[in-house]
């Protein structure tokens, strides 16, 4: 393994138990130097119980936590080379920015010079120079973030941890905020590490996610691999949305269900259940795939979303198209010509390929 891809911190087969409640269960995930990395999961999958364990917050019951092959695991936060930023930002009411931000560094007995010289730079990094004399009640909520984060970075941590940063944020500030975040982290070169239940955030800024589920880790890689390849029918229904036909393999490899007959590759027989993208589902004339009616139609700007009602699925099936193409009307019949090396398949917990 070279230098670049060459993990920073490692977690090693760590669990971690509260009385019979297993939160965290056998982890392994291993995580690049100057990486932008997310634990992503629903609610109670033990993402934040993992971070927290990072920052020392929490002890593993079972397994290491390695930074640049050190094992951290017995060490406190204080004593530990990373730094947590907190949801709630947790500045300090009466100080400034500027003040924030030296608190830390002063802790540490650093010089003045340079504690101003390091406060000016993350400053100028973080666009905040020009409110370095206002207190957090002068800020915005787009501010106090950056105020917060700075605080983090000035302290140079060699990996920094984020506890969903950006949830006390508006949807629109929130947007803006994920690409300053993927900014600020290429400029300084840290590692981050986001903990987030936001799919659409993961996927904007994280170079990799890895998908818990029940303390379990379901998944690790880049979200161009989980959207397109998910290990599972979890994984693939929590990141975007998936379109799920229940049916059957027959022994010529050809997916069955009812109105629909797909001819897969290395398919094997049995019942399974095939996956597929709104978007890699295309619109017919009446006759040439599969059978539907539309039930409801959903504008999106770019596009409009098709909710289908068809005789293989119990729901309607979603379907994108461009809004400025055909013009569709609630009750249309229509033909959906799915393409089977855009699909996956799922089969008694294994994953195959559709194409």
């Amino acid at each position: 393994m070279n230098a670049e891809t060459s993990p920073i911190l490692r977690i090693e087969s760590v669990a971690k138990k509260f009385g019979p409640v297993v939160a965290v269960d056998g982890v392994s995930i291993d995580v690049r130097e100057n990486e932008f990395f997310a634990l992503l999961g629903p609610s109670g999958c033990g993402k934040t119980t993992l971070l927290r364990m990072l920052a020392g917050f929490e002890t593993p019951n079972a397994g290491r936590i390695l930074l640049d092959g050190r094992d951290i695991s017995p060490l406190p936060p204080e004593k530990r080379p990373l730094n947590l930023m907190f949801q709630s930002y947790a500045l300090f009411p009466h100080m400034t920015v500027r003040q924030n931000l030296s608190y830390g560094l002063e802790m540490e007995r650093l010089d003045k010079a340079e504690i101003r010289r390091r406060v000016d730079e993350t400053m100028a990094t973080t666009d905040l120079t020009q409110f370095a004399d206002r207190k957090p009640e002068q800020l915005s909520g787009g501010q106090k973030q950056r105020v917060a984060l700075a605080r983090a970075l000035v302290k140079r941590p060699k990996v920094l941890l984020l506890d969903e940063p950006l949830g006390a944020l508006d949807k629109k500030l929130r947007e803006k905020m994920q690409l300053e975040l993927k900014r600020m982290q290429n400029e300084v070169g840290i590692t981050f590490i986001i903990v987030t239940h936001d799919q659409e955030e993961a996927l904007v800024m994280a170079d990799r996610m890895a998908i818990l589920k029940d303390g379990r880790l379901l998944q690790c890689g880049s979200p161009e691999e989980i959207y397109e390849a998910p290990a599972d029918r979890f994984v693939a229904n929590f990141i975007g949305v998936m379109n799920f036909i229940d049916g059957q393999v027959a022994e010529d490899g050809v997916f069955e269900a009812e109105g629909l007959r797909l001819a897969l590759v290395n398919a094997r027989p049995g019942p399974a259940t095939l996956a597929t993208r709104p978007e890699n589902i295309a619109v017919g004339a009446p006759g040439e795939r599969l059978a539907g009616t539309i039930a409801d139609i959903a504008y999106h700007g770019l596009d409009r979303v098709l909710h289908v009602k068809t005789p293989a699925t119990p729901v309607p099936m979603q379907v994108r198209v461009p809004a400025s193409g055909a013009a569709y009307r609630v009750g249309d019949a229509l033909s959906l010509k799915i393409d089977p090396a855009r699909c996956r398949l799922f089969a008694g917990g294994a994953v195959g390929a559709g194409g």
